[in-house]
Formats: C-alpha cells, structure tokens, sequence
C-alpha cells in the first residue's frame, strides 16, 4: 500500500529555535493554498493532567516518562496526525519520535524498546534537525532564567546537584543520539545557527529539495483560512520574521 499524504518532522534540543521554524513553515505551505496541520509534542489532552502532576511529585522515571509520552503520541498519531495523511494532506510534526529516541535514549532506555513503543507510526517524508551547539541551546535556554525545570534539567538521573551542569550534561547525550540518527539516515541535519530568516532559507531549500508536492492538492479558495491568509497584511510566502524559541 502506497503511503498517503506527506508527513514532516522537526527536531532538534530546546533551544535550538525549531518550533519557531515550523510554524514559519506551516504558514508558508498554508499560503500555498496548501492542506496543512501542525501538531505539538506533549499536546493531547487525554495525558496532559497526568503528565503535570507526575513532574510536580517528581515521580516519573525514565519508562513512565517514555510510557506517558508514548501515549500522548498514540493518541495524536489517531486523532491529528493519520487522519490529515489519509486525505492527502500535509502534517508538520513539533517533535516526532525521534525526541523519544534523543531524550528516553539519554535516560538510558533501551533503543529497542522505543522503536517498538513506537513502530505504528510511519518514518516521516522528511525529518529537520534542528543542529546548534550545546553552549548555545544551554544559552538560550539560561538566559533570563532564575533556574531550570527539575526534568527539563534531566535532574531526576542524578548526574550531579546543579541543575544547570546537568542541563549541559543531558542535552550532550541528546545531541549525540541525534548525531547518530543522522549518520543512519534517518533524520537531516541542518545548521540552525544564524538570525530566523537564515535558517528559514535553509529549510525552505531543504524542503524543495526532498520533498514533491505535486500531489497534493490545492484547498478550494472558498475555504475560510486560506482566504484569511490571502487577505492578510503579512505575505506568507516570502515572510521569514518571527521569535527565536
């Protein structure tokens, strides 16, 4: 059976100005005329209590945490994102499976055990990683913060007692399982230093490069949101401005 729609992901360690660049991406397809969606690692509702309380008692450990993400993912993958796909649509993905990979893989869950918690959803068209140094995600992350999350921190592996040496310490074990999924060829590695539109450039390129969009067929112009963004002040399909994340 021939795969249905395309299916985007982007990836890269907090800080590295990724969600800022899918959305700029959403907005550029959406200009197109194109069907897009745009979903959000840690979004479904279903798990987003649960989630909350167990960082505030501090009692996920690294399998709830694999586990708990896991289903957030299981219930977008069959509410948001297959749905989109099946109708030939287009999705971005804020974070895919990969980040299960990076994150669980770096709180020493057995890669295995991901690719199987993982293994109904398909391998993405195309796969943006978002590649900047550790100093300059833990600067941006840092910068104008009092302290860090306790998980964000990856303080619950007991690495050392400063948060932000273990920041340093978690994001370096991120960022080389990252390296080693690019090596397989899995994901595309692509330098997100520079100001916004630099890298939007790059993802742009990148995008055209590997990705055929004559299949996908263009939204009616009686459609509300594509006239909504034909009558806006801001020209999509050239704009390349916004916030860093």
């Amino acid at each position: 059976m021939s795969k249905k729609g395309i299916l985007i992901a982007v990836e890269g360690m907090d800080g590295s100005g990724k969600s800022t660049q899918a959305k700029l991406l959403y907005h550029w397809l959406r200009a197109k005329g194109l069907p897009v969606f745009h979903t959000e690692w840690n979004s479904s509702k279903i798990v987003k209590e649960a989630t909350k309380k167990g960082k505030n008692t501090r009692r996920l450990l690294p399998m709830t945490f694999h586990m708990i993400h896991a289903a957030d993912f299981a219930d977008r993958w069959a509410q948001q994102i297959e749905p989109v796909l099946e109708i030939g649509g287009i999705v971005i993905c804020d974070r895919y499976k990969y980040t299960a990979m990076a994150r669980d893989g770096s709180r020493d869950v057995p890669r295995e055990v991901i690719e199987e918690t993982y293994s109904f959803a398909r391998e993405p068209d195309l796969t943006l990683y978002f590649d900047v140094p550790v100093d300059v995600s833990f600067d941006r992350i840092a910068k104008g913060r009092p302290r860090l999350k306790f998980y964000e921190a990856g303080m619950d592996m007991g690495w050392t007692t400063d948060p932000f040496e273990s920041y340093r310490i978690f994001q370096g074990k991120v960022s080389e399982i990252y390296s080693g999924l690019v090596g397989e060829g899995r994901i595309v590695r692509l330098d997100a230093e520079g100001t916004v539109a630099e890298v939007q450039s790059r993802v742009r390129s990148t995008f055209d490069k590997h990705i055929d969009l004559s299949s996908v067929q263009v939204i009616d112009q009686s459609d509300r949101l594509a006239q909504n963004l034909s009558e806006s002040d801001i020209d999509w399909l050239t704009y390349s401005g916004g916030d860093g994340e």
